[in-house]
């Protein structure tokens, strides 16, 4: 699997372009690696599990997240990744399969704190939001603030101001286009992400932020009319 992937990072370095996204075939095999890494390889794979994973839902993601989660939760133990590690790690998946053993960790006095803070920048919650709230009203502590952080916005607020002014290159499309033509769902998994970046470099004035208890937003209201 590595000797493959390196052959293949080669060729698409010799284009200028970086390797594709790990599939699930190939995160499965690095799991497998990372239980009883070659000689050598420990830092290599372990970059090849933080950074060369698509986040959110894809295939890939739910192995990741089921590798990850089985460690955060004391079910495996791997010398390469500590249940800090992988709590932490998880709460870097942006949402879907890393939620729920995220959502279960809150509970756990070891590694709770950290959870919490990875679900406090974790927008994909869907229905596991609901289940957030009922740890808190049950007395959760972590979970009152992670539901106090995501009315407070702080997914968004802890992010850099945007600047006052941004130098862009527009291209002009002829006839009717959207963002998924600028990034196809099976291509990139954060297009909803990028909608929000698109918006936001569209305008050098009126970036406002907004969120409430239920739900968070990325949101550009226009300063007046005429912007």
């Amino acid at each position: 699997m590595l000797q493959a992937y390196r052959e293949h990072a080669a060729e698409r370095a010799a284009l200028g372009i970086p390797p594709l996204a790990l599939s699930a075939q190939q995160v499965a095999e690095l799991v497998e690696l990372i239980k009883t890494p070659p000689a050598g390889e420990a830092e290599f794979l372990l970059d090849l599990l933080v950074n060369r994973v698509p986040p959110g839902v894809d295939d890939a993601s739910k192995v990741k997240a089921s590798f990850l989660a089985a460690i955060a939760l004391g079910e495996l133990k791997v010398g390469l990744i500590s249940r800090e590690r992988a709590t932490e790690l998880l709460g870097t998946m942006v949402g879907g399969y890393n939620v729920q053993p995220l959502v279960r960790l809150l509970d756990d006095a070891a590694v709770g704190k950290i959870a919490a803070e990875g679900l406090k920048h974790t927008l994909l919650m869907f229905d596991y939001f609901n289940d957030v709230a009922a740890k808190a009203k049950a007395g959760n502590a972590l979970a009152r603030e992670v539901i106090q952080s995501w009315a407070d916005a702080e997914w968004f607020t802890s992010h850099p101001k945007v600047a006052e002014k941004l130098t862009v290159t527009v291209f002009k499309v002829p006839g009717e286009t959207n963002t998924d033509d600028l990034s196809p769902a099976p291509d990139a998994p954060r297009a909803r992400t990028s909608r929000c970046t698109i918006w936001r470099c569209s305008r050098t004035r009126g970036l406002t932020r907004r969120s409430s208890p239920s739900r968070t937003a990325c949101a550009v209201r226009s300063s007046s009319s005429k912007t």
